[in-house]
């Protein structure tokens, strides 16, 4: 895993965890010529599901539609903090470090499902469309997350702007079933040469501290599984096992937040403090008048009493090499949350625990550091 200026060139990423993956058409036992390596693949323990541009696909790759029974194709809109990803739903082994998911559904960004060739309306309301490499800064998003499944409610109904069935004429809000769904690849690893369920209970991130300058480059590891070898083992991590909808508490400046979580795939420590000057530039990001400025905040578990507290510093923009790729910035949200972006990963192991997974500190879903 590596954090570098990102896929387009002139357009440098900040905080941006990449990693490259193998998705090869079901089936085809990972031969060359049915399979594609994509790089520059965003590492997301926000959310669960592979998402690939379109644009970053072969042509001739021929990754098999997902459809529903009478036919029709599955389109699919995610929303997320900055932007939303719209596109089809095929299926494709993936293949990552030595594991294999097969024939797992992943979202085809910008791919238009069943010949339709405008997005819905409630779909592009959620935000920006990103569908390029531009907008997105990367060529797909590897979400390693809490959850199985992306979107647990959309088994039993239709839900706006999540899942729809598609045709030339339109697109209609649908359900899914659980085959169709895009799920975590890591709940379904397996060993490529005997099949058999292996590393699939969660995921290990460990990044390098970074200096309060910043660094121009980096490289971290992503680890499949939570003491399952012996490069995952949980050892002195405390565990803080997340409600059902992935969230824990945090108090910070006498505030609780129980809506609080940990998240790769945000670039900056976000919270709401109005003591901190925002940036001239990126007036949502933090610039503080003394920088570093160094904070204290506490994590607690949504169930149980683990609770500790949590030190950490912000620099302002300012202050850091336009090449810079990997800094501790912080800045503003919208809500009355916590989220622990990509900073809170330097200098330490974090472990994200897949809901209803068996492992050395219990069933997840959980966070532990």
């Amino acid at each position: 895993m590596v954090l570098d200026a990102g896929p387009v060139a002139g357009a440098s990423q900040i905080n941006m965890p990449y990693v490259s993956v193998t998705v090869c058409t079901p089936g085809t036992s990972g031969t060359t010529a049915a399979c594609q390596t994509i790089d520059h693949v965003q590492v997301d323990t926000g959310s669960s599901g592979l998402r690939l541009l379109n644009s970053a696909l072969y042509s001739n790759l021929n990754l098999p539609v997902v459809s529903n029974a009478n036919g029709q194709a599955i389109g699919e809109c995610v929303p997320f903090g900055i932007g939303t990803t719209w596109g089809s739903v095929r299926r494709a082994d993936v293949y990552l470090a030595g594991e294999v998911a097969r024939s797992i559904s992943i979202q085809d960004i910008g791919d238009q499902p069943g010949g339709m060739t405008t997005i819905p309306q409630d779909c592009s309301n959620t935000g920006t469309i990103q569908d390029t490499q531009s907008l997105l800064g990367a060529n797909g998003i590897l979400g390693v997350g809490l959850f199985t499944n992306d979107c647990d409610a959309c088994l039993s109904q239709a839900i706006v702007a999540a899942y729809y069935t598609c045709n030339a004429g339109g697109c209609t809000n649908s359900s899914v079933t659980a085959a169709q769904m895009v799920k975590n690849p890591v709940a379904l690893f397996q060993n490529p040469g005997t099949g058999t369920a292996q590393d699939n209970n969660g995921v290990l991130i460990q990044l390098p501290a970074v200096a309060a300058a910043g660094e121009t480059s980096l490289a971290g590891s992503l680890i499949f599984g939570i003491g399952t070898q012996s490069n995952n083992a949980l050892r002195s991590a405390t565990v803080y096992a997340t409600d059902t909808s992935g969230n824990f508490n945090t108090t910070y400046n006498g505030v609780s937040m129980p809506t609080s979580f940990i998240d790769s795939g945000s670039n900056a420590l976000l919270f709401n403090d109005a003591n901190i000057p925002p940036c001239t530039i990126n007036s949502w990001l933090y610039c503080p008048t003394t920088s570093p400025l160094t904070l204290n905040a506490t994590n607690s578990a949504a169930t149980g009493s683990a609770s500790g507290v949590v030190s950490f510093s912000i620099v302002g923009l300012g202050n850091l090499n336009p090449a810079t790729v990997a800094a501790n910035i912080g800045g503003s949200t919208t809500g009355g949350y916590f989220d622990w972006g990509l900073p809170f990963f330097f200098g330490r192991s974090v472990y994200t625990a897949i809901s209803g997974a068996s492992t050395p500190g219990g069933l997840g879903p959980y966070f532990a550091y």
